[in-house]
């Protein structure tokens, strides 16, 4: 489906992930996009951005989160404050499950084969033979194995491994079993291991909760299974033209790419909703 409809109500809260749906193909914030974002503000719709992004990705963002300054990141395991990167929630495994959790990892895939890292309250930590997409911080802790540069607020565990793993996601799935969720965010080679109970939709849930926003009132946008419990909680939900099929199938509407923008074309029809009604304010 396509966005078009004049019958839906207005939101007061826009949840929107980042990376292949608010941000265009090369990780920024469009002209379009910023224009809708001011928008939105000044017109009381608030926009909450929830992202598998680490606290340490979203100081960029800072001039784009209005009013409250806050983004949900890894994933649900954290709540920030953007401007300062102030972790003000978080929920994440201590060290003990992620020694258990690397050690499921290295049994169901190979000893030499798991390569491990971790995003934590701290900051990012890796294993010596560790190799990502992105260049390691300078200062980084790094260690023979992860275990010894743990500690007790570990947002997420990734997981890659040497040689591609096509089944990598359903592998961890079934190796870590209810000790923790494995998400998918678009990239095939990478596993992103949170606690069992936390999601993209748990923590935005609890968030809008107590400033008394209910699941009708925000309409959220994805693109990839991460975003899957966030689409189908929401009061309406948004896929990008560029999502994974199986998101699109699950969304109420499917929009622009966001090479296209597709979020800043719904969060424009927010606003003339919004305007419309005579509402506003958020929560």
């Amino acid at each position: 489906m396509a966005v078009g409809s004049t019958a839906l109500p207005a939101p007061r809260v826009v949840a929107s992930d980042l990376d292949g749906t608010l941000l265009g193909p090369d990780g920024r914030v469009s002209p379009r996009t910023a224009r809708a974002l001011l928008a939105a503000a000044d017109a009381g719709v608030e926009v909450v951005f929830v992202t598998a992004r680490p606290p340490r990705w979203l100081v960029e963002l800072a001039p784009y989160v209005a009013r409250h300054g806050a983004a949900i990141c890894a994933n649900g395991a954290a709540v920030v404050e953007v401007a300062s990167l102030r972790v003000v929630e978080q929920h994440g495994m201590d060290a003990p499950l992620v020694a258990e959790l690397a050690r499921r990892a290295r049994a169901a895939l190979g000893q030499d084969e798991v390569q491990l890292a971790v995003e934590s309250v701290r900051g990012f930590a890796t294993e010596d033979h560790y190799r990502g997409p992105h260049d390691v911080p300078p200062g980084t802790p790094t260690a023979e194995r992860i275990e010894d540069v743990l500690d007790d607020a570990t947002l997420k565990l990734l997981v890659r491994t040497t040689t591609p793993r096509p089944d990598l996601h359903a592998a961890l799935a079934v190796a870590f079993e209810d000790l923790a969720t494995v998400a998918h965010s678009g990239v095939d080679d990478l596993g992103e291991v949170s606690r069992p109970d936390v999601s993209k939709a748990t923590t935005l849930a609890t968030w809008l909760a107590a400033r008394g926003v209910e699941a009708e009132d925000v309409w959220a946008l994805g693109d990839a299974a991460n975003d899957l419990p966030m689409l189908t909680w929401a009061g309406r939900s948004f896929a990008m033209g560029n999502a994974a099929e199986h998101v699109r199938a699950t969304a109420d509407e499917v929009v622009a790419t966001n090479a296209d923008d597709g979020a800043a074309q719904v969060l424009e029809r927010a606003v003339a909703l919004t305007r419309a009604s005579g509402s506003g304010g958020g929560s």
